[in-house]
């Protein structure tokens, strides 16, 4: 499962992602693909926000049974607490 949020990025690069992801609500994508595709929609993603910002939560095999990858400028942090990934408000 991947669930992708995308802040302040250009519209065409939103049409890029629902070719692989459906998206519920603006800038909120989710689906189900491959690591390997995954990993694709992240650097096109990382290469084409622009001046936004990007939210990847994908499943994966660790105690909480998520990971996040951050890209550019969101408005949470987040931070690495022994292992565990927290979401601050700032």
């Amino acid at each position: 499962m991947v669930a992708l949020v995308l802040e302040k990025v250009p519209v065409g690069l939103r049409g890029e992602i629902t070719r692989w992801l459906l998206e519920p609500h603006t800038g909120v994508f989710v689906g189900n693909t491959s690591g390997m595709v995954r990993d694709k929609l992240w650097e096109l993603v990382c290469d084409k926000r622009d001046v936004g910002g990007c939210i990847m939560i994908y499943s994966t095999n660790n105690e909480q049974g998520f990971n996040i990858r951050v890209n550019g400028v969101i408005k949470r942090k987040i931070v690495d607490f022994e292992g565990l990934k927290l979401v601050v408000v700032s």
